[in-house]
């Protein structure tokens, strides 16, 4: 197949990959599914939610929605938007899960060095290091360092830890000699662009290789031996990794979390924690927790222990990754440690016995923002005391069970002295007003939605609202049904790209009328190649909607009728307003018209 002069994966392989693929196994290898019916529910790996809303749909009209959030499409569209991918990457994705070959596309070799390049440079660069640390001249300030922080040998030989020599071409060499070209090594963050030419990124490091939960080294973690600064350097973001949903030891841990993860903030805390038998430990890479680490931990468990520096640096990470963890449905412990620093310190000085104490004597979110509070606020002080009450009252209002409030304003009382009547009263009163603030805010959204302002993926529907409604309608039959497809093209059923309102209608049904007179015919997957995961997501919305409802032929037509009587009106209004002006689809028509509205309704507020 060739699109735009650009080589594509062929069709034949596109449907056999497509054939082949299971996708409730596919998605249930990164999220629990339970099965509802003839479908699978679970908890969206695409925004945070406590209810299931992701349903994955199997039989004739395979595919996934999201009622939460509208993330849908099929296999491809979900591997697209879940590892980050275009279309021709993921169908390679797909194809290598199911035991099909794919040679690397054009596309690729087109916008650089491909993922699996990347891979295979640092699976090089990860043995070269390596050697380097087992180099008695080489890594002996590597070596030392280890065995000063009291790593065993079989712990460095298990994590793959190596050393980066004290050049600054030393690692870019070694990996020319192999074959990889500068544009690579660049690319794969193993070297920086110079005014001489490339030069080594790690230099006099002791380097962390990060492995994804597929066993592929995707990057690297380097630490100084000495005062310099960074103290740790990290690989930035490349075809092969992304920082911000990646968690080192994963690849370990995942394996050995039944009864939870142990969450950490650095490299050596987690290594520390593995040699002691903790192999259920992670870390983030060398920044704060983030909503993507978070629904990736909730995919493994369903408890997590934080295990975060023991500073005020520490403790602030602490609550910001509750929260997050919390969004997610998974319970977390928080582990209070005195004496030590940090987890590694802590196991080299007290053992592993006394760190499954600190496990055994983790506290609840709550327990852990009291004493935090009141370690703020002296409460033998008066004005103090009224300080911590108020940010008290403020935080278990915002917890959603009255039995866990009760349980909470009993609990601070003990601590404090306060009456529980007196701080019931104070929570009843900042609940109430939550509840009247998130009522305004869902009044001001559902007029926002009900004008499809902020629609990105289709921005023109706000300007003739019946239209698109009429447009949805169609593509959504169009998809579902072959005869109606057929009809179409017969032109028993007179439409056209140019009877549709919206930019994105026309595209959707050019698309899906193109596939149908294509030699293999439509098949749903295959508009991935030119429609981004917020396109698909939409047209799966379309299609999921629709299924349920009534859609015999009268539907189609009747919708049919309503864009040629939109299309009429608008040839109607561009005629009255002479040959100089722009029709009511273009930009500057839409933003006059939305201006508009925005006006009406201010002054329908003022009265």
């Amino acid at each position: 197949m060739v699109e735009g002069g650009r080589a594509m994966i062929p069709r034949a392989v596109i449907d056999e990959v497509i054939r082949r693929t299971d996708l409730q196994q596919l998605i249930g290898s990164y999220v629990q599914l339970r099965r509802s019916g003839s479908n699978y529910l679970g908890l969206c790996p695409f925004h945070s939610e406590k209810t299931a809303s992701f349903t994955v749909f199997t039989g004739e009209h395979e595919g996934f929605y999201c009622f939460g959030c509208g993330a849908g499409g099929d296999a491809i569209t979900f591997v697209k938007k879940m590892e980050n991918l275009e279309y021709p990457e993921a169908v390679a994705f797909l194809a290598a899960r199911v035991g099909i070959n794919v040679e690397e596309t054009a596309s690729e070799r087109e916008h650089g060095p491909s993922r699996e390049r990347i891979r295979a440079l640092n699976l090089a660069a990860a043995r070269f290091f390596h050697s380097c640390l087992f180099d008695e001249s080489a890594g002996k300030k590597g070596m030392e360092y280890l065995q000063a922080r009291k790593i065993s040998l079989s712990t460095i030989k298990h994590f793959y830890l190596g050393y980066a020599p004290e050049s600054f071409t030393a690692v870019g060499n070694a990996l020319r000699a192999q074959g990889f070209t500068d544009e690579e090594l660049v690319a794969g963050f193993i070297c920086g662009r110079g005014s001489k030419g490339p030069f080594d990124y790690f230099r006099g490091r002791v380097i962390f290789p990060i492995v994804d939960t597929s066993r592929n080294i995707v990057g690297f973690g380097g630490r100084v031996l000495d005062d310099s600064q960074p103290k740790y350097l990290n690989t930035s973001d490349t075809p092969a990794f992304r920082k911000r949903s990646t968690l080192f030891a994963m690849n370990y841990a995942k394996d050995s979390c039944a009864d939870g993860l142990i969450l950490c903030e650095g490299y050596m805390d987690v290594i520390s924690l593995h040699q002691a038998g903790f192999t259920n430990a992670v870390a983030t890479l060398g920044t704060s927790i983030t909503d993507d680490h978070a629904r990736i931990i909730s995919r493994y468990a369903k408890k997590v222990f934080l295990s975060y520096d023991s500073d005020s640096a520490g403790q602030n990470a602490t609550s910001k990754a509750s929260a997050a963890l919390e969004k997610v449905g998974v319970e977390v412990r928080i582990i209070r440690m005195t004496g030590a620093k940090d987890p590694d310190e802590f196991i080299k000085k007290y053992g592993k016995d006394a760190f499954s104490s600190l496990l055994e004597g983790s506290v609840g979110e709550f327990d852990f923002r009291l004493d935090r509070i009141l370690a703020s606020h002296p409460t033998e002080v008066p004005s103090e005391l009224l300080k911590a009450s108020d940010e008290i009252s403020s935080l278990i209002a915002g917890y959603p069970s009255s039995v866990e409030r009760d349980l909470y304003i009993a609990k601070a009382c003990e601590k404090t002295g306060v009456r529980q009547a007196a701080l019931s009263e104070d929570v009843a009163r900042k609940i109430k007003k939550r509840r009247y603030d998130s009522d305004r805010r869902d009044s001001a959204d559902a007029v926002s939605i009900a004008k499809f302002l902020g629609d990105r993926v289709n921005p023109d529907a706000a300007g003739n609202v019946r239209a698109a409604n009429a447009e949805d309608t169609v593509l959504a039959l169009l998809m579902i049904y072959d005869e109606y497809r057929s009809e179409v093209a017969a032109g028993t059923v007179a439409l056209g790209a140019d009877d549709f309102f919206t930019s994105f209608g026309k595209k959707a049904f050019s698309g899906i009328m193109r596939l149908h007179s294509s030699e293999g015919g439509f098949d749903f997957s295959l508009l991935g190649e030119e429609f981004d995961v917020g396109e698909m997501s939409r047209l799966e919305g379309l299609r999921v909607r629709r299924l349920d409802m009534f859609n015999g032929r009268e539907v189609l037509l009747s919708s049919v009728e309503v864009l040629k009587e939109e299309r009429s009106k608008e040839a109607a209004k561009k005629g009255s307003a002479g040959q100089g002006q722009e029709g009511s689809g273009s930009g500057e028509s839409l933003m006059a018209l939305l201006e508009a509205r925005k006006r009406a309704l201010e002054k329908e507020k003022k009265g």
